[in-house]
């Protein structure tokens, strides 16, 4: 190689950039101390613009298109490096490349939750997360406050920041916007789009701006959440007794069509127990309504016995016919004590309900056992002996 041909292989030709990454936003032409030649092509893609920096001051900016760096389409570069008479030296400056496109893999999220006043539930804690799209608008200002002389600015090194300003954003927007917790699952399109617009105005200093702004989710404290749904059951029951009373009747069914021997026994036990409780309940409910129906849950813990039952009625009363008289009446030990005196005798003429006429002592079934513990009268003394 030749000593011209090792200084035009110092001399940039061509100066362009293909993207191969989904999160750059800044990418600085490697020159490698080398000097761009004048008349060198230019190439600048859709959703890129090209920014020459000489000597620590931004040059000139090309939006997309191909050029051929001339000092005539070089104004601000030709007055810095003093081209008054079109010399066409090579010269020495750096290239950045900056990504005007969508960045629409933007993630956010709130760390900590933000508290909000609900006119329904209070003060309540609120999460949220979702996504939003970032834009160059003003590739200059990027570069002076963001990128400087990085010489590959990604997404993740604004992330954070953006981040936090999103996280000041929203308490302010939830707060402002008026929509009960219950719904705002209904107005976060809303919401999005008032918080796009404000941090489009907070980041318009930075050369950036969000475009869209995306709530995937507003959640609540793990607590909040279970008592909603505590709520949203008690809605979906309806009424409570009715409930309570359908549920007991299922039970009894199912206890009655319990099979074999030792499940019978626990069946019956439990159908009675049940009825008892519905009946009770029933009974309170008509008493007192505006007490609450008592749970049969405790009756499944002991069933309770079946009651004894009811007495026999008393037997119907005795008369006795005495010297023509009717006397009495007398039940079945008083009976017994006449037989004792003496006073009833198997002859004697007896009567009750349900017989058909007098009948002798002696004659009724029921009566004759009373004359079979009697002893005989005892026999006449005897005189004393002289």
């Amino acid at each position: 190689m030749g000593v011209f041909d090792k200084i035009r292989g110092e001399f940039i030709d061509i100066i362009e950039w293909t993207d191969d990454s989904r999160d750059t936003i800044v990418w600085r032409f490697p020159r490698y101390e080398n000097e761009i030649k004048m008349g060198a092509k230019l190439t600048v893609r859709e959703s890129q613009v090209a920014v020459f920096v000489n000597e620590g001051q931004v040059a000139d900016a090309f939006v997309p298109g191909m050029y051929t760096l001339e000092t005539q389409n070089m104004p601000i570069m030709s007055t810095l490096k003093g081209w008054k008479y079109g010399f066409h030296s090579p010269f020495k400056a750096e290239v950045y490349f900056v990504n005007t496109r969508q960045f629409t893999d933007m993630k956010w999220g709130t760390q900590n939750p933000i508290i909000v006043r609900d006119p329904e539930f209070g003060m309540v804690r609120l999460r949220a997360f979702g996504a939003f799209a970032l834009r160059v608008t003003d590739p200059v200002a990027l570069l002076r406050e963001l990128a400087g002389t990085d010489p590959q600015f990604r997404t993740e090194e604004v992330a954070e920041h953006l981040r936090q300003v999103i996280v000041g954003k929203l308490a302010p927007a939830l707060a402002s916007a008026g929509v009960p917790m219950l719904d705002l699952a209904m107005h976060q399109g809303d919401i999005g789009d008032k918080l796009a617009t404000a941090l489009t105005l907070e980041l318009h200093s930075m050369g950036l701006s969000v475009p869209r702004f995306i709530i995937e989710n507003i959640s609540l404290p793990p607590e909040v959440e279970a008592a909603i749904d505590k709520r949203s059951q008690m809605g979906v029951l309806g009424n409570l007794d009715q409930f309570t009373k359908f549920q007991t009747a299922n039970a009894i069914e199912n206890a009655s069509l319990n099979e074999g021997e030792a499940g019978a026994g626990v069946g019956i036990g439990l159908g009675m127990g049940l009825g008892q409780a519905v009946g009770s309940a029933m009974q309170q409910q008509f008493q007192q309504p505006q007490q609450p129906v008592q749970q049969p849950q405790q009756q499944f813990q002991q069933p309770q016995m079946a009651p004894p039952p009811p007495l026999p009625a008393p037997a119907a009363p005795w008369f006795m016919g005495v010297n023509g008289q009717q006397v009495g009446p007398f039940d079945q030990n008083q009976l017994s004590q006449q037989v004792a005196a003496g006073a009833l005798t198997a002859s004697t003429l007896v009567w009750r309900n349900g017989m058909n006429g007098w009948v002798a002592a002696g004659q009724v079934p029921e009566l004759a056992a009373l004359f079979g513990a009697v002893p005989p009268p005892l026999p006449p003394s005897l005189p004393p002996q002289a």
